[in-house]
């Protein structure tokens, strides 16, 4: 039987008994931890996470009848179901067998032991035992519905260029990244890319939307649970990072964790370190973090709503998405690789664009980014009447009254002239937001440098200038 990293739980009463097991093991490379009672077994499974344990059914002199182990069995299967719990004794019955096997041991050996009998049987059961564990592991990571990994990643545009090479440094170390860009830009995309260029890349991808989870759930969502620890909790549950151990966590709008569970988080990404909710039991996790949001940390943090140490341990490396409207190269290309994929879906393989229709998409602002193109494109190809996709088929929205885009239609409703309805909607857009250029960037659909420039241009003083 050979064994990585494996570690053995020996109960019994007697000394020679446990030093004889332990040199066995240990010459088959097995890490032992030998406790001489049932106390103290039970006290180190509530320490430690044992991939077996081998235990004596008799401790106190004289006593025959199993009862002190079949009760320590019952005990441990209470702390962890999943632990394969082999019995012995030299005072074997039938009877005794089958009442350990109805309690949840895998099997049975009679003292004196044959080695090669104790390994098989050990090796057995440990086999079963990570066959069940990875069963389970995969069914909760499909129930959690990870994204898709066949999304459109384009990066034609300068700013997509640059942003990539970043990510290709940055993905094969284990740097935690933060990803940072508006609603709809892709930044779940781009933390796939990332799992799949580390050194993870075979390893679990799981994706959590922190915004999704209640505050009364969250330890039990990202940690784990075990049996009985709240009134719903009828089985033990595999949390978030246990999920994610040895492969990539992303956590997307990570500024909606309420302010009382970031402490919790802070100490996992700073030891690896994290209890089942319910459990004393210390589990060791390795986790590559990554997460994304479209706020503004730094402001969370100077009025308090975000701590300043964990906003520190989730940015070692920050990778800025831009805006659709800003990767005017990517957009034909976005649009063909979703007309292709939902014409697929909607069998029409026919569809294309009229030249008007890429015009238009060029031309629009783009306030919900790839996202709402996504949206528009399926609309689109679900409801064309022709082969062609021309402009009027886009049906794409009017700009909102605050947005850059319909400063024509403003001065034609006022008798303005267009530099003087742009010049009103940027100080309107300052005003509405208190100054903040980023805020106002974003109402007005522009980019910060494309702001500051309307700002030069109008003799509009920056805020905090």
């Amino acid at each position: 039987m050979t064994a990585t990293r494996m570690s053995i739980l020996i109960s019994d009463d007697q000394r020679d008994i446990r030093e004889a097991l332990r040199l066995l093991l240990k010459a088959e490379g097995i890490g032992c931890a030998v406790v001489d009672g049932p106390a103290a077994a039970l006290d180190a499974v509530r320490k430690q996470r044992f991939d077996a344990a081998l235990i004596d059914l008799n401790y106190t002199r004289d006593t025959t009848s199993g009862a002190e182990g079949l009760e320590l069995l019952r005990e441990l299967k209470k702390l962890d179901a999943d632990l394969p719990v082999v019995v012995m004794t030299a005072w074997g019955t039938i009877d005794v067998a089958v009442e350990a096997m109805r309690l949840g041991a895998g099997d049975f050996i009679e003292k004196p032991w044959d080695n090669t009998r104790l390994l098989s049987v050990l090796g057995n059961q440990l086999a079963l035992a990570r066959a069940r564990r990875s069963e389970r592991k995969l069914a909760a990571e499909n129930a959690l519905l990870r994204a898709d990994g066949d999304e459109d990643f384009i990066a034609a545009s300068a700013s997509m260029r640059t942003l990539l090479a970043t990510l290709q440094r940055v993905a094969p170390s284990d740097a935690n990244v933060l990803i940072l860009g508006e609603n709809g830009t892709g930044k779940g995309v781009v933390a796939r890319k990332l799992h799949e260029a580390s050194k993870r890349a075979a390893a679990s991808f799981v994706k959590v939307n922190m915004g999704g989870i209640p505050e009364s759930v969250f330890e039990a969502e990202m940690f784990g649970h075990v049996r009985g620890a709240f009134t719903d909790a009828k089985s033990d549950r595999i949390g978030r990072f246990e999920l994610a151990d040895g492969g990539t966590l992303f956590l997307d709008e990570i500024a909606n964790i309420p302010p009382a569970q970031q402490p919790k988080l802070l100490r996992v990404l700073e030891d690896g370190e994290l209890e089942r909710v319910g459990s004393s039991r210390t589990l060791k996790v390795d986790v590559r973090l990554v997460s994304a949001t479209n706020a503004d940390l730094a402001a969370d943090v100077a009025r308090g709503a975000f701590r300043k140490d964990l906003m520190f341990r989730l940015n070692t490396v920050e990778l800025h998405l831009p805006p659709l409207r800003e990767r005017d190269e990517d957009i034909p290309l976005l649009a063909q690789s979703f007309l292709a994929r939902f014409a697929a879906r909607y069998q029409r393989d026919d569809l294309r664009f009229a030249p008007s229709a890429l015009r238009a998409l060029k031309g629009y602002a783009w306030p919900g980014n790839v996202r709402e193109l996504s949206h528009i494109i399926e609309r689109a190809a679900l409801m064309a009447d022709t082969n062609v996709l021309d402009e009027d088929a886009l049906n794409l929205k009017p700009p909102a009254p605050h947005d850059i885009s319909g400063a024509a239609a403003l001065a034609a409703s006022e008798s303005l002239s267009v530099e003087e309805a742009e010049e009103r909607m940027v100080r309107q857009a300052l005003e509405r937001t208190g100054g903040n250029i980023q805020r106002a960037a974003s109402l007005l659909g522009l980019s910060r440098p494309s702001l500051y420039r309307r700002l030069q241009k109008y003799g509009i003083e920056q805020p905090g200038a």
